[in-house]
């Protein structure tokens, strides 16, 4: 069959591993963690596939066509789907995108392990209200600047076997039938070989969403002759009279075929001797497994994210005798999963999580103190209680851990999110109201406060009273999240996370969610103060730099060489970024971009060299017209992950 999911673990298809959720893996800035991930996905998809075939079963959900990764950029956080992407930066969008498509696909030469699916092709987040009439109108500097470079990477590099056309129009073409996107750009400019499927029903949307053809006929051909070979829905049923009427011809649909069932031969769909399929004999017990569940955790802990810490993490466990965990997501699987997830085995909330890593002398405390968006109408019991019972927990604790956010019930996809306002998208970045006064009457305590945040995507906890002690950003970090998080609080790990997209102050430092202009988004464009920036993470070690040495190459590459100590008191990993800044290079250019990341790991005092390079066409900034042909007046480059070290 057509169709798997594979976002952050094989979905819908029984029990599997289930990895931290895309935004998750985004915030690990490790394509090295992302492809071993992807392989791992892989593994469990083909253990389940070669399961289904010897049973004759070739049900839905069971196939090799994964539909995954979602390279789309997260643009604004109120989109609901964002959660299923990378973050907000086409460069490590790319990098990361092409590390799972090559862990995915494999490195057999002639044989897939699983074919891989770049999405939602293209200029598609939001919004989810209207993605099926949805005319994004974008000018073609932001089109190659900002929204096709990961999809162009993972074609030239990664030789991603599929791409997937968005619901929307782009600049008044549906997406799906737009012949600039999929024949001029995708196979002719980048050389794309593989197979191009819609979005479920995106085609029918063309005459019953988008009025761009009359008949579900024309709709079909218009498709096929733009080089979308496959169709989730019924409009390719029709192909048969869209050729009795003139609109296509039997070598368009051949074409398709060719790429279609090239895509199967070289999955080793119809090989007689499985034996000579390097993938074929992975066996059933791959599936959740010992090493599976490691990489699970190992994953989950360099995906957390440290905002804030005055000292008081790591907790001194041993000093406390209680222990308050209190809030709607602290003992919700749901806020582990996101959307498009496979069925865990089993789950680690945070509050299960703290229980397992504490002395057994530590008391440890639940309370749930809010629901998670509204509180329903009772009569039985007193409104507040919730609240009222926290408040007690709290007041006979030593410290709160405060455990806040979302699920994909409120932010997700269309038809999905079912608490959702805006048919999955969020209405802003604000704390739904009943878990602001939640933290609200936790700040107004006088016990200390470690803020857990667990959500898809950035979020603005008011924070007015005083600030919490500590904040945590853990997106949704897998079916073992919870014991991630825990393991972090105690100090066993020390947190790595970066954050892949921007936190903002308010709603009101965004621009109009449907305009897809870049202007004033992302931290390349944003031109106001975020409450966190992008690429922010914090750790319990101390990094420092010196000895920063910046060279031109005789290829005119720049090379940037620079020390790392670790100054602090634990062993640690450490994301050093390189940034580049174009000074003169005018307003409608970015204020920064991302050039390189590094991943290090050093025990105290330890210090290492690390190194970049910057290739001359990377310098090079985009044009109007969306070609990369202008040179910046100067260029300059700075780190974010250490601080300076005086010599």
């Amino acid at each position: 069959n057509w169709w798997n999911e594979a976002l952050h673990g094989i979905a819908r298809a029984g029990v599997a591993t289930v990895f931290p959720q895309a935004i998750g893996l985004a915030a690990t800035f490790d394509p090295e963690l992302v492809g071993k991930v992807a392989d791992v996905i892989a593994t469990e998809g083909r253990a389940k596939y070669h399961a289904s075939v010897r049973r004759g079963d070739r049900d839905i959900y069971k196939g090799l066509t994964f539909w995954a990764p979602n390279i789309n950029i997260f643009r604004d956080p109120r989109w609901g789907r964002g959660h299923e992407t990378y973050g907000e930066d086409p460069w490590l969008t790319a990098r990361l995108g092409l590390a799972f498509v090559r862990g995915l696909q494999g490195d057999d030469p002639h044989y897939l392990k699983a074919a891989a699916c770049a999405k939602h092709y293209a200029v598609h987040s939001g919004p989810e209200a209207d993605r099926h009439s949805f005319d994004a109108i974008v000018s073609d500097k932001d089109l190659f600047e900002t929204y096709l470079p990961a999809f162009e990477a993972l074609v030239r590099e990664g030789g991603v076997e599929a791409v997937m056309g968005a619901y929307n129009r782009v600049n008044g073409t549906p997406a799906c039938g737009n012949q600039r996107l999929l024949a001029e750009t995708l196979r002719e400019l980048w050389g794309f070989d593989g197979h191009v499927t819609s979005d479920c029903w995106a085609i029918r949307d063309f005459n019953e969403g988008h009025n761009y053809t009359a008949t579900i006929e024309e709709s079909a051909a218009l498709a096929v002759k733009a080089g979308c070979d496959l169709n989730c829905g019924n409009a390719y049923l029709h192909l048969l009279a869209a050729i009795q009427d003139g609109l296509l011809d039997e070598a368009d649909i051949d074409r398709s075929l060719v790429r279609l069932f090239t895509a199967r031969l070289r999955l080793g769909m119809f090989d007689e001797d499985f034996s000579i399929h390097p993938y074929a004999t992975i066996p059933y017990d791959r599936v959740d497994c010992p090493e599976h569940r490691v990489l699970n955790l190992n994953t989950a802990l360099h995906s957390v994210v440290l905002l804030e810490n005055d000292g008081i993490l790591p907790l001194k466990v041993n000093q406390f005798k209680r222990i308050a965990v209190i809030g709607p997501t602290a003992d919700h699987p749901d806020s582990l999963l996101g959307n498009y997830t496979g069925t865990p085995s089993e789950t680690w909330s945070v509050l299960r999580g703290i229980r397992e890593v504490v002395p057994a002398s530590v008391d440890v405390r639940y309370a749930q103190g809010s629901h998670l968006y509204l509180d329903p109408v009772s009569g039985l019991c007193q409104k507040g209680h919730l609240l009222a019972e926290a408040l007690e927990v709290a007041s006979i604790s030593d410290v709160v851990v405060l455990c806040l956010g979302l699920d994909a019930t409120l932010e997700g996809e269309e038809g999905d999110a079912g608490n959702a306002f805006a048919s999955g998208d969020k209405l802003g970045v604000e704390l739904p109201e009943t878990q602001q006064r939640l933290l609200d009457a936790m700040l107004k305590t006088d016990k200390p406060i470690v803020l857990i945040l667990l959500s898809g995507s950035a979020l603005a906890p008011g924070q007015a009273d005083r600030p919490a002690n500590a904040v945590i950003q853990a997106f949704y970090p897998g079916a073992l999240g919870g014991l991630a998080v825990a393991k972090i609080l105690s100090g066993e790990f020390s947190p790595c996370g970066c954050l892949p997209v921007t936190f903002y102050q308010s709603t009101a430092d965004l621009p109009d969610f449907r305009d897809y202009a870049m202007a004033n988004r992302t931290y390349r464009y944003f031109t106001g103060k975020p409450l966190y920036r992008f690429g922010h993470g914090l750790s319990y070690a101390r990094f420092f730099y010196q000895n920063l040495i910046i060279k031109r190459q005789n290829n005119d590459s720049d090379l940037i060489q620079v020390t790392i100590h670790n100054r602090g008191p634990v062993a640690a990993f450490r994301v050093i970024q390189l940034y580049m800044q174009t000074p003169g290079a005018g307003h409608d250019q970015p204020k920064e971009q991302l050039r390189g990341i590094r991943k290090i790991h050093l025990e105290p005092g330890e210090s290492c060299d690390v190194l970049f390079e910057v290739q001359s066409s990377e310098r090079l900034l985009y044009d109007e017209k969306g070609v990369r042909s202008i040179v910046p007046p100067a260029v300059t480059y700075s780190l974010l992950g250490a601080d300076s070290l005086s010599d």
